[in-house]
């Protein structure tokens, strides 16, 4: 018999109370109606969606400032509260949480994207157990329950709050939260150490990459001195592209547009670290795309991100249609879209704004790359390639282990949160 069995057997033999969230709890809006200003000269700290989605400390992480009125001060958070993401573009990221494990140092917000459930008495429940609770399958099955949409996946606060929840004695919460902690921290440790080499390369990688400045001693001196030497020639973005071309989402009320056998992809298809994209998340039709302002990038050029992550890009691998948060880069023929795709990845392209961060087409198009002979381009991919290839070889136990990892963590999450009820 386990420890937590020996205390349910304690404390709770004939069963757990369930109680519905309307009974126990109520809601705390994150920030509404802020403009461009509000986000300029901030007089207090916000926590954005991603924050509550990663699982993070909201003390530590929470970097980014808002205009605070008198009247929206009851939004605050407190401690116990539990961050809920009540938007977002993916069914499997609304709905996560995190919990507000100590009373903040100051004064905290959510921006409108999340929203807070604060339990009428915080001593029912601890906050690091609550963060668990939420994330366990049982619960995670009823948010799903409670959220629609296609753009953009919103939950229902009036469904939210007629989800069932366990409340065990604190002696249970106490060592389930014991238990979560050990599997969160050494997940923690392996991941830490996979991005740690994943650092190294993308070091590495980005010396490769630079080809400006006395290029003696680079990897390639030899073949750039052959081919170009009077050095690497830079060249704005605007210059290496036939056509920038942005896209359009075609209306969500129309059903014939949507479906279809045209992949359509939007900033969350290009995130992963591929360099390339094949499939996209969602499909549009013949008519969709005739109807919207998306258009249809051709293989082997590019797509970049112009929004949320901007100056994120990726090789299309096949036609595909994008949305207005993208811009499809066709290329003239003296760029290879590998090397660009790479050279980029060096970059941090700097975004403006305050809840979605962006860049303008003219801004994109003035970046300045090296544009060396095609032949050089040729054979910086080519060992970018193989180097890419075997700092996956060598990495590939961490991710594999993560992964195991995780999915043991899970099975005990979920078996840990599953309670035999209390029938009055």
């Amino acid at each position: 018999m386990s420890r937590v069995d020996e205390l349910i057997a304690e404390h709770c033999p004939d069963g757990v109370k369930f109680e519905i969230l309307d009974d126990i709890a109520g809601t705390v809006p994150g920030l509404s109606g802020k403009t461009k200003a509000d986000f300029s000269d901030g007089n207090a700290r916000f926590v954005s969606y991603m924050n509550a989605f990663k699982n993070i400390d909201v003390n530590q992480e929470a970097l980014d400032f808002v205009s605070i009125k008198p009247g929206e001060r009851q939004n605050r958070l407190h401690e116990g509260d539990v961050i809920i993401t009540g938007s977002s573009e993916s069914l499997e990221e609304v709905g996560m949480s995190s919990a507000v494990a100590s009373e903040p140092v100051e004064p905290l917000y959510l921006n409108s994207f999340c929203f807070a459930l604060r339990f009428n008495d915080p001593t029912r429940l601890l906050a690091s157990f609550s963060k668990y609770l939420f994330r366990g399958e049982s619960t995670r099955k009823q948010i799903r329950a409670t959220a629609s949409g296609v753009t953009r996946i919103n939950i229902s606060k009036g469904r939210f709050l007629k989800i069932r929840i366990p409340v065990p004695p604190l002696e249970v919460q106490r060592e389930i939260v014991r238990i979560l902690d050990k599997f969160t921290h050494l997940e923690a440790e392996l991941e830490a150490e996979l991005e740690a080499r994943t650092t190294q390369y993308e070091e590495t990688r980005n010396s490769l990459l630079s080809l400006d400045g006395d290029l003696t001693t680079h990897p390639w001196s030899e073949l750039i001195r052959e081919l170009c030497p009077d050095g690497v020639e830079h060249k704005p973005l605007g210059d290496c592209v036939l056509r920038n071309t942005g896209g359009g989402t075609p209306s969500r009320a129309r059903a014939e547009y949507w479906g279809g056998s045209i992949r359509w992809a939007s900033v969350g298809d290009i995130t992963a670290s591929s360099l390339s994209i094949t499939d996209t998340r969602q499909t549009i039709t013949e008519v969709g795309l005739g109807a919207s302002s998306s258009n249809l990038i051709p293989a082997g050029h590019v797509v970049v991100a112009v929004k949320i992550v901007p100056g994120a890009m990726r090789v299309v691998q096949r036609d595909i249609a994008i949305n207005q948060d993208l811009r499809g880069l066709l290329l003239r023929d003296d760029v290879d879209p590998y090397f660009l795709t790479y050279y980029f990845k060096t970059l941090n392209v700097v975004g403006h704004g305050t809840i979605v961060k962006g860049i303008t087409k003219s801004t994109l198009e003035g970046i300045r790359v090296p544009v060396p002979p095609l032949p050089v381009q040729e054979e910086i991919v080519r060992i970018l390639d193989s180097f890419d290839a075997l700092v996956s070889d060598i990495s590939i136990g961490l991710p594999a282990e993560i992964a195991a990892r995780r999915k043991q963590y899970e099975y005990y999450r979920d078996k840990l949160l599953s309670f035999k009820e209390l029938v009055a």
